[in-house]
């Protein structure tokens, strides 16, 4: 009888490499038995795919050649580490063989993102109105995230992405990277071939969904490819394109900051450059992990707020950060921008603004909200002020239009709250 090798197991974590190891890597894993199998749904794959449970976790299994088993394994960890939506990498097997010796396929292991549905089981069940145009967009979204990293994918389509709800649209996650390349920075020809193939992939897509009977026939399918396109194109503009403001002009600056956060990207770095006309802005944005806005709200300010609110206060900070005077001179004066470290700037920002809103309240009103929401409302009246008036609005002089104009004429929230304990 031929002698048969072991299967080489490379796990992320030692701790599960012993239970990968008793599963029956000698047979094909389309024949496995069900006792090793859960029955989570599958989307379409060319690869034969089935879910583990390993511990307390599920975890997916792709049966591929070794040679792509270990560079899918090696490109999700890469797209991990940038902070990429993607499922995690656990393991990959190599030198698989049946009992009578004849060789396997590899295999990656991936862990199962909870919550996630391939697109096809999204459609099987009932829906929110505009399905397909949300899935749509949340793939431009991770397309775009994808192309800041430097990722070309090679095969974007909705079957080589999972899906999870988010509020009332839906997060992408790629879960199929096997065609994919990593690079410094993608080219324009490689951003282009990316969503040339998504737009034919995205029609076949939806064509297998009117030939299964999930969608209604009057469905264009090639809208939907168009739909893509139209958005990614719009969403890289927004991402990538440099402007030019005068010195007077923060406010605009805060309504780009607050475009790339509604189309869910924060700011990663503000580099501002001057010259004898004005102030040129370059916004390059980073995805970041959750809760990065309270920790490093609380690490810098002390002040301790949910995630949106600390995301308003440290997008206010960064914009005072590189507002002219903003290091203890007087705003307005037409002094140039100085680079102050994180630290020097949020004590700054907490003297100027942060404190002066909170003390300037009066006893009678600090019921109204909590001091994060206080100053989210704040930052949006001003916002509004500023739009409306086309200047800046000096931090003094909108406190105290906040207060008369807004705070006043809200209910106390924490009144409310406690009239109704027990």
């Amino acid at each position: 009888m031929p002698e048969t090798s072991a299967p080489q197991i490379h796990a992320v974590r030692s701790s599960d490499h012993a239970a990968i190891a008793r599963l029956p890597w000698h047979l094909p894993l389309g024949d496995w038995p069900q006792d090793f199998l859960g029955g989570l749904p599958r989307g379409i794959s060319r690869h034969v795919v089935r879910f583990v449970e390993i511990g307390e976790e599920v975890l997916a299994i792709k049966e591929t050649d070794d040679r792509r088993a270990l560079r899918e394994f090696d490109i999700l960890g890469v797209l991990g580490n940038l902070a990429v939506p993607t499922v995690e990498p656990r393991a990959y097997v190599t030198n698989r063989s049946t009992a009578s010796a004849t060789d396997l396929p590899g295999a990656l292991l991936t862990a199962y993102l909870d919550f996630s549905l391939p697109y096809r089981a999204l459609f099987s069940r009932a829906l929110a109105e505009d399905t397909t145009g949300r899935l749509v967009d949340a793939l431009a979204v991770l397309l775009a995230r994808l192309h800041l990293v430097g990722f070309y994918w090679g095969d974007v389509s909705l079957s080589n992405t999972l899906f999870r709800r988010d509020a009332d649209a839906y997060a992408a996650y790629v879960v199929d990277a096997e065609t994919g390349e990593l690079h410094d920075q993608l080219s324009d020809g490689q951003r282009q071939m990316d969503l040339r193939i998504a737009r034919t992939n995205i029609a076949g897509d939806f064509l297998d969904l009117q030939a299964a009977g999930l969608i209604d026939s009057a469905v264009d399918p090639l809208a939907a490819g168009e739909r893509l396109f139209e958005a990614y194109n719009g969403l890289w503009t927004e991402l990538t394109r440099v402007e030019e403001f005068s010195v007077n002009e923060r406010w605009r600056i805060d309504e780009r900051i607050r475009r790339l956060n509604d189309l869910g990207f924060d700011l990663g770095e503000l580099t501002v450059t001057t010259d004898l006309d004005g102030v040129s802005l370059l916004v390059e944005p980073k995805v970041v992990e959750p809760n990065h806005h309270s920790r490093r709200l609380l690490r810098l300010t002390g002040i301790g707020a949910n995630e949106n609110q600390a995301r308003t206060m440290l997008n206010d900070l960064d914009s005072h950060r590189s507002a002219p005077g903003f290091t203890g001179g007087a705003h307005g004066s037409g002094e140039l921008p100085v680079e102050l470290d994180e630290g020097e700037a949020a004590r700054l920002w907490l003297d100027e603004v942060y404190k002066p809103l909170i003390s300037a309240i009066p006893e009678n009103l600090t019921h109204k909200l909590e001091p994060g929401q206080i100053f989210y409302e704040f930052v949006e009246h001003r916002r509004v002020m500023s739009f409306a008036r086309q200047r800046d609005i000096p931090t003094m002089e909108a406190i105290a239009y906040f207060i008369v104009d807004y705070l006043a004429n809200l209910p106390d929230e924490a009144l409310y709250v406690d009239s109704q304990k027990f």
